[in-house]
């Protein structure tokens, strides 16, 4: 550990302080009024906080520590137990040390501990517990130090090096069987995404899409139709399933305070509820995704900010990955989701999309009716915000002109997507994940995958 810079007397702490100021006020006293034997008082009362910084300075605090956290990635609102070995170095016995280990704000307190006494070369273990209840990637430590004297009147303190990681990855809720028919593909093609034949004038052609590569442009096909029509190649399909994630900063009511402060709605018998709608999608992405991974679906995940990309070599994302990626997933400040739209349908192809949106209108989903025109194997996901409306400096949206006027885009782009072959759910603060895959996949809540 490395000692802070100073001198032992600028780490008096607020009981020195005072001390010193009635040595000094009790000195000016006898010497205004003669009486010797309050200046000898002085002089004691004035030599203690001396002593004491002496005997700080002549502490050392040669000290290791090492952290195992088990584990090391947990799930949103699950505790982790961190185990922190602190041993000495030194040739002489430790002083009275307090000791706080650093934590992120948003894993909670900083735990604090008392150790006195410690002898040469010895060890001591010191135990703590977090729950992770905001996703992200933190850094436990380091350990602070601090050296005290007997009468808490001047500390030295140092800082530790030595940090160990923890991810809080989003939690995966159970889902039932069923789902967007990602098994059979969109077109239902089974062992071939498409399949051309041999001679020219049997191949397989479809009509264009936005992003379609001109160069497979079927000119004869095009000529005969009407129509432009690209070629099909033969190629084996494997199942995927592509999702598109909604985390636009403007269609969330995003919580800014600390979850366990702030008392948020959520399914009745969940006791770590999402802390507000993009949290909810997240979690919504998580638990699809992992369970369309586990059923052998390559997984793509499009966000407004881009694509997760998987790792090198890898046609889309396993689960362990997926959670990884989302665990950093924060709000963006992209207006719209036109790019999004287009580079979900591009990466989607043949397969189903599912759309996880916040607050959106008709005009965001208009995109997604153009460039897919319902076959029932789409779906998309619409949040109802309103629910996540608190008092807490989030309540301008609950009730009023505002919500009304929610409710009535998010009424028109449900209809619009209907019209055009979608399944549609709406989905608030008291519906869980599984009700939503429920309502589009057709199965009871609460089956087991």
């Amino acid at each position: 550990m490395r000692r802070t810079p100073g001198r032992a007397l600028s780490a008096l702490t607020s009981r020195g302080r005072c001390l010193i100021s009635g040595g000094l006020a009790l000195a000016a006293a006898g010497a205004f009024l003669g009486e010797r034997s309050l200046v000898q008082l002085a002089v004691f009362v004035l030599a203690l906080p001396l002593l004491a910084a002496l005997s700080v300075a002549r502490s050392r605090f040669r000290v290791t520590t090492r952290r195992a956290t088990s584990p090391a990635r947990v799930p949103r609102g699950t505790p982790a137990e961190v185990l922190v070995e602190l041993g000495s170095t030194d040739t002489r016995r430790g002083g009275l040390w307090l000791l706080t280990e650093h934590l992120p704000a948003a894993l909670g307190p900083s735990p604090r501990y008392t150790v006195s006494g410690l002898p040469a070369g010895a060890t001591t273990l010191l135990r703590y517990s977090v729950a992770g209840r905001v996703r992200g990637r933190y850094e436990l430590g380091p350990l602070q130090l601090r050296v005290v004297d007997p009468f808490g009147l001047v500390e030295r303190s140092a800082s530790g090096t030595g940090t160990a990681p923890l991810v809080v990855v989003p939690r995966v809720r159970p889902l039932g069987p069923g789902g967007t028919g990602v098994e059979q593909g969109r077109g239902g093609e089974g062992t071939h995404r498409s399949i051309a034949a041999h001679g020219d004038d049997d191949v397989s052609v479809r009509e264009y899409r936005r992003g379609d590569d001109l160069r497979k442009v079927h000119w004869r096909a095009t000529a005969r139709t009407g129509e432009l029509m690209v070629r099909m190649e033969e190629r084996p399909w494997h199942p995927q399933g592509t999702l598109l994630l909604d985390t636009r900063a403007r269609a969330h009511l995003v919580a800014t305070s600390r979850p366990d402060t702030v008392a948020v709605p959520g399914p009745s018998g969940d006791d770590c509820p999402p802390g507000d709608s993009l949290e909810w999608l997240v979690e919504a992405a998580a638990s699809i995704g992992s369970t369309l991974a586990r059923r052998g679906s390559v997984v793509r995940v499009v966000t407004d900010t881009g694509e997760l990309s998987p790792r090198p070599g890898r046609p889309g994302l396993g689960a362990e990955e997926l959670l990884d990626r989302l665990a950093t997933i924060g709000p963006s400040r992209v207006a719209d989701l036109h790019g999004a739209v287009e580079a979900a349908c591009r990466a989607a192809g043949d397969g189903p999309l599912i759309c996880l949106l916040g607050a959106v209108g008709p005009d965001d989903v208009a995109p997604l009716t153009q460039l897919r025109p319902g076959t029932g194997a789409d779906v998309a996901v619409l949040l109802d915000v309103t629910g996540w409306a608190l008092p807490s400096g989030r309540g301008w949206i609950r009730g009023g002109g505002a919500g009304n006027a929610l409710a009535t885009q998010r009424e028109e782009a449900v209809a619009l997507l209907s019209a055009a072959g979608w399944r549609v759910t709406v989905a608030g603060a008291g519906h869980g994940v599984a009700d939503a895959w429920a309502a589009v996949a057709g199965t009871p809540t609460g089956v087991p995958a």
